[in-house]
């Protein structure tokens, strides 16, 4: 090998005198610490560097998705009506007031007896009169579309007089992940698992960013090898992505949920869930300014979270803008 050779080179030019006995041991030691501790050493440093290098640039990728899927426009405050997809189990669908509100659910299985099962969408929709049919893109997705499609369409050709609401394929992405979490079991205590992942598909399409947040960003699938990177600085990047979006949107204080609120700069989770217990009890937030009756809500926590939330329909107009109180 050509660095074997060179530090031949080096120990017979710094070793003139040493006679050849003790020379040929300077160079056989020479060579075993090269081969036994330094090349590997060396190789390790190389590869850890140009891991880390490359898991980087990977992560830079994955909060871009990240940061895509947060800031996807939302539909706002219109009624939507949910539909995860199933084939065996049949197709849950829940039903979302403007608000996000849960109104209701039901099993539809339009593989085995569509029939019925049109006829209950069609009662739905002529019930609530949804603006927009929310269907998760998993198993059956793509089926399950096309029947709502075909059954919306024989509604308007019955029925004109009723509004025929749009039908859009929603990411379901991490919605097991959230059905099974602490979060949707205080949501919904009394609703299976399989219907808070309907209802997640719906809020989802009425404002991404509001319930992407009660999921572990990891959960969301943000990209392929997440799981093959250097997992802290992962999580460190994709929940500084989750924080940035939160508060360079800004939360409506008197509709976010804990999850949403604790995003927020300056709010711990213990703050978040004060804040809405406070709203709970008292009502909505006439002004920003009542933030500092929330117990345990500090003259610094007030000015650090404040210019990040908003109020619409408050007293001061600019309680509804990024203008912070103090200024």
């Amino acid at each position: 090998e050509p660095i074997l050779a060179r530090m031949a080179e080096i120990i017979s030019a710094e070793t003139g005198d040493v006679n050849d006995n003790a020379l040929e041991q300077i160079e056989l030691a020479s060579c075993d610490a090269y081969k036994r501790l330094v090349a590997p050493s060396c190789e390790i440093d190389a590869t850890v560097s140009k891991k880390t290098e490359a898991d980087r640039d990977a992560i830079e990728v994955f909060g871009e998705n990240l940061r895509n899927l947060l800031l996807a426009p939302p539909l706002g405050g219109k009624a939507v009506l949910a539909i995860d997809p199933g084939i065996r189990t049949g197709c849950k669908v829940a039903m979302m007031d403007a608000t996000g509100k849960y109104l209701g659910q039901t099993v539809i299985f339009p593989q085995q007896k569509p029939e019925e099962a049109a006829k209950a969408i069609a009662i739905i929709v002529n019930k609530y009169r949804p603006e927009a049919v929310a269907v998760g893109n998993g198993t059956a997705g793509r089926e399950t579309e096309a029947f709502v499609r075909s059954t919306l369409s024989r509604l308007k050709a019955q029925h004109p007089e009723i509004p025929t609401p749009m039908v859009v394929s929603v990411s379901e992405s991490g919605a097991s992940v959230y059905s099974a979490s602490e979060v949707a079991r205080k949501e919904f205590p009394d609703l299976d698992l399989t219907v808070r992942g309907a209802i997640s598909i719906g809020r989802r399409l009425q404002d991404p960013l509001a319930e992407l947040v009660k999921i572990d960003p990891k959960a969301i699938g943000v990209g392929q090898y997440q799981h093959d990177v250097h997992q802290p600085l992962l999580s460190a990047k994709l929940d500084e992505v989750v924080v940035s979006c939160v508060n360079g949107v800004g939360v409506e204080l008197n509709t976010a949920s804990a999850p949403l609120l604790e995003r927020v700069s300056g709010l711990s989770p213990s703050l978040a869930k004060s804040i809405v217990e406070w709203r709970n009890e008292n009502g909505a937030f006439k002004s920003r300014s009542d933030l500092k009756k929330v117990s345990g809500l500090g003259p610094k926590a007030f000015e650090q979270s404040a210019g990040f939330l908003r109020i619409r329909g408050a007293e001061n107009p600019l309680d509804a803008s990024g203008v912070h109180p103090e200024r």
